[in-house]
């Protein structure tokens, strides 16, 4: 499990990046032998984009649900996370075995949203939280001074509703 730290704190990272939204629906849960590889076949190309920082791949997060599975992922541009679906060889072999073994059967959905985030233009918080999301991807500073609220995250003026309790 990973440390809780303590207070408010934000994301910085330099220059614009891609969120990526990639995941599996469970559609007919007794078809464990349809979506249990499509399951399996994830951690596979996440340990690649792990081993292998060229590529682009900053961070990804999973989140579970009874239904599937969703990973939110960092990327640092467009173009290496389309590099790699196109060519990605653990990624292509699994793309072809879903198109072979579920197609368009109903039985299994996969599903993915790709957002580009230019520089300076998201906002982020983490409240007594350990280092995740974006600030894993990139820095995990404090949430204090010119970042202290949403507004000033973004570049504008803004101050706190409430009074933000000092960083331990």
């Amino acid at each position: 499990m990973s440390k809780v730290i303590p207070g408010r704190y934000t994301a910085q990272i330099d220059g614009s990046f891609v969120v990526f939204i990639i995941g599996m629906r469970i559609n007919k849960l007794w078809a464990v032998h349809k979506w249990l590889p499509v399951f399996k076949a994830m951690n596979p190309m996440i340990q690649e984009l792990y081993r292998n920082p060229d590529l682009g791949f900053l961070h990804t997060s999973f989140h579970l649900s009874w239904r599937g599975v969703t990973l939110v992922q960092y990327w640092k541009s467009f173009e290496q996370l389309e590099h790699y679906a196109q060519k990605g060889a653990i990624h292509l072999a699994a793309w072809k075995r879903f198109n072979q073994k579920v197609g368009t059967s109903g039985v299994v959905g996969i599903y993915h949203e790709t957002y580009l985030v230019p520089e300076k233009q998201y906002e982020c918080v983490y409240n007594n939280m350990p280092v995740f999301g974006l600030a894993k991807a990139g820095s995990h500073v404090p949430a204090v001074g010119k970042r202290e609220t949403a507004s000033k995250r973004l570049g504008r003026n803004g101050d706190p509703a409430v009074p933000t309790p000092p960083n331990p």
